[in-house]
This record gives structure tokens, sequence and C-alpha cells, in this order.
């Protein structure tokens, strides 16, 4: 697999965009007059190259994924911890001033409800992030295409 431009070094670099890529080794020409030994030893050296591509762009999708949950959870630890003082200390105080127009029953009530609604905001933020996590959807991709490639390469050396 030859990719015009690809680095030929054999980690991962960062391109002049700053989005992490994969370098490749060249593609070489295959001679006619090889051995078998040298043509097993040419295409196990290339799927190993494969292999820890796939592998690499795999990690580079799920750290992103993996970002993007971590964002998710800040939300939801957020609510948690704002739901523990909330608990506490705030509806008292809440209540207590409400109580001075309403019955004091009344002015508990509210002050429940108000809580539950942020929780519930808080929440729906959270929940919101953790859908954003995509698949990878790349890794996938390219893995698709390298199993389609090796089968077309079985099915020709059959023949």
């Amino acid at each position: 697999m030859s990719i015009p431009g690809a680095n030929p070094g054999p980690t991962s670099y960062r391109s002049t965009t700053g989005v992490p890529s994969i370098a490749l080794t060249p593609e070489v020409d295959v001679d006619p007059a090889a051995s078998i030994g040298t043509l097993v030893k040419d295409a196990t050296t290339h799927l190993s190259t494969l292999v820890r591509a796939e592998i690499e762009l795999a990690k580079l999708e799920i750290t992103a994924s993996a970002k993007q949950a971590l964002t998710g959870g800040v939300f939801f630890i957020a609510a948690a911890f704002i739901g523990i003082f909330l608990l506490f200390f705030a509806p008292f105080v809440f209540s207590e001033i409400l109580d001075i127009w309403l019955p004091r029953w009344a002015s508990f009530l509210i002050t429940i409800g108000l809580m539950l609604l942020l929780i519930g905001a808080l929440v729906f933020l959270g929940i919101r992030k953790i859908k954003k996590i995509k698949k990878p959807e790349k890794t996938i991709s390219t893995l698709k295409e390298s199993a389609e490639a090796l089968r077309q390469a079985a099915t020709h050396s059959d023949v």
C-alpha cells in the first residue's frame, strides 16, 4: 500500500496541520525471480506493517473518543457534587426564605422541585456529551479495505 508523500519512518508523526498521521513504508517492486522464501518474508513484513498501522489508527481514534467521554463524565461529577451540597444546605436556606410568604410545606416543596430541575439539566448535558462519542470509523473502514485486499490477493494466488 503506497501513499504519495508518506513518510517512510516506522512510527507516527504529526503533520503540519497538527493531526497525528501514520507513517507507512513505501511499497517496493517485487522481483519476479525471487524465491518463495523471499516472497513470504516480504508478505510477512507488509502484513506486519499493516497491522501496526491499523493498531496505531485505532489508538488515535479511541483516544479522541475517550477525551469526549471524560468531558461528559465531568458533567455527571458536577451534577453529583452540586446535588450532594444542595441536599444538605441550600434547601433549608431557600425554604426558610420562602416560608416568609408561603406555608412551610409549600416552601419546602418548591425547593425540592428546583433542585430536581437543576440536577436534571446537568444530567441532560452529560448524556448529550456522551452520545457524541463516535465509533472508530476510519479503523473500521481500513480494516474492511485490508480484509478485501487480502481476500483478493488470496483468490489471485490460488489461480
